[in-house]
């Protein structure tokens, strides 16, 4: 998608995503973070969008969102870099799709050191270069070969 303006040209939203997780988890995961995301970054929500019809449709996020893969073991490093670099942070903890009780989710990752949490998923947005740094060795995650498979 096009960036409209020079602000949204200069800041990046990225998913990445534990590539080992299968497809169904890994859709749930970048959808959970990009209404958290969402919900704290309003102004990253488009204008609405009229078909030729007249038909008005919810306005989208004009930056677009690029899903990328990762070894599981590499995005506490990247959550942990990500925050030093001032960059906003949504993490999806393991214990997400642990349960399907809200209040159960927090409960356990209240009980985990915070050096201990692992990560299904981390949502990125910031300054599009310092993010370019961070995720530039990733690959969308459509390219990742399935678990078991070879590259």
């Amino acid at each position: 998608m096009e960036q409209d303006s020079e602000g949204d040209a200069a800041m990046r939203c990225v998913a990445v995503i534990d590539r080992a997780l299968p497809k169904g988890k890994a859709a749930n995961a970048a959808a959970v973070m990009a209404l958290s995301l969402g919900g704290r970054q309003p102004q990253l929500i488009g204008e609405p969008l009229v078909d030729a019809g007249g038909t008005a449709h919810v306005g989208l996020i004009p930056i677009g969102i690029p899903v990328l893969g990762a070894p599981a073991e590499d995005l506490p490093r990247l959550c942990a870099k990500a925050r030093a670099a001032g960059i906003e942070v949504v993490d999806f903890p393991v214990q997400g799709q642990e349960t399907t009780d809200y209040g159960r989710f927090r409960s356990l990752v209240a009980a985990t050191a915070g050096a201990e949490l692992r990560y299904l998923g981390v949502m990125l947005y910031g300054e599009r270069r310092k993010v370019g740094r961070l995720v530039g060795r990733y690959r969308l995650l459509a390219n990742e070969p399935a678990a078991g498979q070879g590259a």
